[in-house]
Order: structure tokens, then sequence, then C-alpha cells
């Protein structure tokens, strides 16, 4: 299966900057643009960004659903960023008008509760997007963002890898292939059984991450999306980074956990991926791509991105 690919950012490409999800502090959201407009980009702020209310929400969900739609349609803008994730894109998916986004794709950067978008953009709209570090999250501070990986997944067409350098480690060796997919594993297996489900890949990799998740929750969810057949079809398995979920006196136990859930699963699995809730050096990871997973060598692990997830 091959995805709509958008066309890659440039220097000075103009990124559209929404809040499909949570309320954010407009102070984040200041800091956040200096650093982009300093790195190179000229952005600009969709009119419901900075909204505050109903409840958590950036403003209400047809206001959400107008500034994400204005994005995709606005001919001079390049890239649209969300400012942060919390919780409430999955309001926003009765509302989406796949045609119109498809017509008009464009890179569409973001994580955690924007998993859910990810999911709607491969299933219904077929194009490639991106789990990246997001303005008020991460682009506040420079050092939140890995930007070798930034620069490979939204610049360059030519392959490029992540290793041990992104925090990648060995929890069981082998290799695989396959499409690339995933998210933030709480708000990807919430979707299940809805209209709006994650749909299994034939041959996928599958990428989990999330925060403040206890082994016990990560047991819990990895046995749902087992029981749901969302495991069928993966190759292999890497976890995000786990220092926003337990702290480093649970590890073992987590990735004890983690073979425990997985004891029937075949494919090689990995820990540590520094993307999506992580502390500093967030990698950029493009869902509905092609990657080869090589976990062979515990010194030298790997995950090649063997094809380019944008298009000059």
């Amino acid at each position: 299966m091959s995805l709509l690919k958008p066309k890659a950012l440039r220097p000075g490409s103009l990124l559209g900057i929404v809040s499909p999800a949570s309320a954010v502090r407009a102070d984040f959201v200041a800091d956040g643009i200096a650093e982009l407009e300093s790195f190179g980009y000229r952005t600009k702020l969709f009119p419901h960004a900075l909204a505050k209310g109903p409840l958590n929400y950036a403003g209400c969900v047809e206001d959400r659903v107008a500034d994400l739609h204005a994005a995709f349609a606005d001919p001079e803008v390049d890239g649209i960023l969300c400012t942060r994730g919390g919780w409430g894109a999955a309001e926003l998916l009765p509302l989406l008008d796949a045609e119109l986004i498809r017509a008009h794709a464009k890179p569409f950067i973001g994580y955690s509760d924007i998993t859910t978008l990810h999911v709607w953009l491969q299933s219904e709209v077929g194009m490639v997007s991106f789990q990246a570090p997001m303005v008020a999250s991460d682009w506040v501070r420079l050092d939140s963002v890995d930007v070798a990986c930034w620069t490979s997944a939204l610049t360059q067409v030519a392959p490029w890898t992540v290793g041990a350098e992104s925090g990648l480690r060995v929890l069981r060796p082998g290799t695989a292939a396959g499409l690339l997919g995933g998210g933030c594993i709480s708000i990807y297996a919430e979707a299940l059984g809805t209209p709006y489900s994650p749909v299994a890949a034939p041959r996928g990799v599958l990428f989990l991450e999330d925060v403040g998740t206890k082994p016990y929750q990560w047991d819990r969810m990895l046995v749902h999306l087992k029981y749901a057949g969302m495991l069928d079809g993966v190759t292999g398995i890497v976890f995000g980074d786990m220092h926003k979920c337990v702290d480093a006196d649970e590890f073992a136990l987590l990735e004890e956990t983690l073979l425990h859930a997985l004891r029937d699963f075949d494919g090689p699995v990995g820990i540590g991926l520094r993307s999506g809730h992580v502390l500093a050096g967030n990698v950029t990871l493009p869902f509905g791509v092609e990657v080869r997973l090589n976990l062979k060598d515990a010194a030298n692990p790997q995950m090649t991105f063997v094809e380019a997830a944008v298009r000059v």
C-alpha cells in the first residue's frame, strides 16, 4: 500500500499553527513560534489556535475543524503544526472533509492526542503524516527537537536511519519490515471498536509510546490490541522512551511486562526510541512509509526509512 506523500518543507516554508485538541498557553505558543522562525520558517497562527474552552478544549469543535480545514485549503501554507495534544481531537473526526484534505495534501505534524488524526489521515485520506515536535510542547525549547530527524523526515528524499543515538535499544532481537504506524498507545487503543479504529496493516511495524502509563496499564492495552487483532499483521514493534511513564527503578519491571504481554508475538521488539512524550531530542517519525527494523545487534540497533516521506 502506497500512501499520498505531501510536498517537502523547505527554507522559508509557511507553517500553519492549529490547536485541534486542548487549550494551550499563549506564551508557550509565542516562544515556540519564535524558535521556529529563528530556524528559518514562517508561521501563520490560525484564528482559534489560542481559544480557551469549552472545558479543556481549544474552542468548540466547529471552530477547531474550521481552522484545520482552512489550514489545509490555504495555498500559502506549506505544512500544518499542532500546538499541543491533550484531549479533544476525536471530536473532530465526524466533521472532517477527507476530499478537501486529500486535494491539498501537506505535512501534518503532532503527537499525543494527535494520534487520532494520524490514524484518520492514513485510513480515510490515505496520506503520510508525522509524529513530530509540536509548537508549545517542544519547539518552545530547541533542545527538545531532534533537528537531524526533523530535517531527514520533512525535507529530504534520501533514506535515513535512527538507532542508539536516538535511544533505540533491543528488547528482543530480530529483523522486520513494513509500513510504520502507531503513536500514543492510550489514544490508539481507545479508538478500537469505533468507526475510527486503526486499520490493521497486512504488514506493519508498530511504534507505541505514552506518558504516565504504568506497567500494568501497558500490559492491559497490549492485550487489548492483541485480542482486537491489531498485532496479527505486525512484523516488529518499537516502544518509545519510557522516562515519562515510570521512574528508573521500574524500568526492569516495565520491560518484563512488555515482553510478557508480547510472549505470543514472534517479531523483534525495540524500546527507548525518543519520539513523542520525551525529555529532550524528540525524533520525527513519518507514519505510512516503509521501514526496515534491524535489532540483531544489541550494540547497533537500527530502524531505516527506506522510502522518502515527502516529495519534492
